[in-house]
């Protein structure tokens, strides 16, 4: 084992680097590590997302202090965060900045006060902290390593330490937690983390190598209207070009290669916002320049693409300058599926937020909704429980609004709020409290498959089948998704005393499964007004809401 006695900005940055490798490596397996048997798992996906939100801010930092790389890492997490895993993830790198982001060089007591740090600002940061999750995992494996150390030990000590406490430590939240042990499952937040504690380790230790990754963040391209650069135009920003380069032994020497002689080409042509670093034998370069073609060529004498991305800078200039004036009072809500986001719209919401389960909005994805909507007073419906603490952290560093933020837990919900909100500005305490009761009154259910067989609050249900799930709970299950959302209806207690049952179908079904569905629930319920959506979201064969 490496004895590292003071560690720098550089090695620091390395084992960031690492830890991003490693639980991108694990995503989906900690994706899998969900109590409802659904196909919606996503801590992974959040965890990664994070870390990979800070790996951008230090990705052009060859030389740097541990407090250069803390800080910009910090920044990075915190506006990267996705989902609740996600969000105390970054605040526990917020917890070590607070120690690390004074430090030029770091020493085992400096990670001991850094990690207790982080422990007291993850804490800090949930209303209601839950023990046998990612916070308890992290407490005990702090001070596990931190009682093992001294002023003699190294840094490799007490982060291996740190993590043989934590993998004991998340075999025991199944004891802490019911649902975990009758899940058989453990935390997927705190194996999350331990994934990255791993990946950090390994990285300072030397005993495992990485393949390099591409620190993009979402690859999705997003929507242009191609009608802002017309045959008339002039070029006056040039393009965006990014790629990743797989040095070639046939061209270079992958492991002596100075990243200064890319850096200087590109200065050559006047290249702008140049960021160039190497990860082993992958060369990631992202540079503003009129010439991607040249840069292009230039590149092959070292290797070759593994992507390649160019976006003419002037469309997203000449977007950027369609200003449109300040409205008094918006209402954003976080949606997917091209039927509910066009519903929602119709009923009075102003933006939409792309994402739901499996795809939970970043904070800095929040907070660019939140500025685009440029309005004095904001509500805000994150119509998705994974999505809260990223909702309160845009919320808390957004402060050119005020943003009122209710509590829908679903689509369904955000549905229900949305229905009743006003752009009464004069009065939105009323108007908030007359949404959060709506979603509160709303009875709803999601019907989806089991991935695998499980028993969940003492119910049973096997792979393959479909389930209907409510308050946290399995009600109803089936072999069929419409048999499962009968299922429901048939157990809601007083159903005679509803009016109103919608339904928002999803992608999967087809237009004769709709329509059979609908013939059974108006048949069972002739005195109940039943409406139908095409709301054509992923994960949920049917959305359904009773009022």
């Amino acid at each position: 084992m490496n004895r590292t006695m003071q560690l720098d900005g550089k090695t620091l940055r390395r084992m960031l680097i690492g830890a991003a490798e490693t639980i991108r490596a694990n995503s989906d397996k900690i994706n899998d590590l969900n109590v409802f048997p659904v196909p919606d798992g996503d801590t992974g996906i959040n965890m990664t997302k994070t870390i990979e939100g800070g790996i951008a801010e230090i990705s052009s930092l060859d030389e740097a202090s541990v407090s250069d790389v803390t800080h910009k890492f910090a920044h990075g997490a915190l506006l990267g965060a996705r989902g609740n895993s996600g969000v105390i993830l970054s605040q526990i790198f917020a917890g070590i900045e607070e120690v690390l982001g004074s430090c030029t060089v770091a020493t085992v007591r400096d990670f001991v006060a850094a990690f207790r740090s982080g422990v007291k600002k993850a804490y800090d940061s949930v209303m209601n902290p839950t023990e046998g999750t990612i916070l308890t995992v992290f407490r005990e494996a702090t001070e596990y390593a931190a009682s093992m150390v001294n002023d003699e030990s190294s840094i490799e000590e007490f982060l291996y330490h740190h993590i043989e406490e934590g993998k004991r430590s998340l075999m025991r939240t199944k004891d802490i937690l019911p649902v975990l042990k009758e899940a058989d499952v453990v935390d997927s937040g705190a194996a999350g983390y331990l994934s990255i504690a791993v990946g950090m380790y390994a990285a300072l230790s030397g005993e495992k190598s990485f393949d390099a990754y591409e620190f993009s963040g979402d690859t999705q391209a997003q929507a242009v209207s191609i009608e802002a650069f017309t045959r008339d135009s002039v070029l006056e920003f040039g393009y965006c070009t990014e790629f990743l380069l797989r040095l070639q032994t046939a061209k270079t020497n992958p492991d002596t290669f100075d990243i200064t002689v890319i850096k200087d080409f590109l200065d050559s042509i006047g290249g702008d916002s140049v960021v160039a670093y190497k990860t082993d034998d992958v060369v990631k370069v992202h540079v503003h320049t009129e010439k991607p073609g040249t840069v292009l060529n230039e590149m092959r004498k070292y290797g070759e693409f593994l992507t390649v991305k160019i976006e003419n800078m002037s469309l997203q200039h000449n977007e950027s300058e369609i200003k449109k004036s300040r409205s008094p009072m918006a209402v954003l809500a976080v949606a997917t599926g091209e039927g509910i986001c066009e519903l929602f719209r119709s009923i009075g919401a102003d933006g939409i937020i792309s994402g739901g389960q499996t795809s939970n909005p970043s904070a800095e994805e929040i907070i660019d909704a939140l500025r685009e909507a440029n309005a004095d007073k904001i509500i805000l419906l994150p119509n998705n429980k994974n999505i809260f603490l990223a909702a309160n952290q845009a919320a808390s560093l957004f402060a050119d609004s005020e943003v009122y933020i209710v509590p829908t837990e679903s689509i369904v919900q955000g549905y229900a709020a949305l229905s009743v909100i006003t752009h009464d500005v004069h009065n939105i305490e009323s108007v908030i409290k007359s949404a959060i009761s709506a979603a509160k009154n709303v009875v709803s259910a999601e019907i989806t498959y089991a991935v695998r067989d499980a028993v969940v609050n003492g119910k049973g249900v096997k792979k393959g089948d479909y389930m209907a799930l409510s308050d946290h709970d399995i009600k109803a299950t089936a072999e069929t998704a419409a048999d499962a959302l009968i299922g429901f209806l048939e157990g809601v207690e007083d159903m005679d005393m509803y009016e109103i049952i919608t339904l928002f179908v999803g992608k999967d079904v087809t237009d004769d499964e709709r329509a059979d569905l609908t013939e059974r629930i108006e048949e069972l319920y002739p005195d109940c007004e039943v409406i139908v959506y095409k709301g054509g979201q992923d994960v949920y064969s049917y959305l359904v809401a009773i009022e």
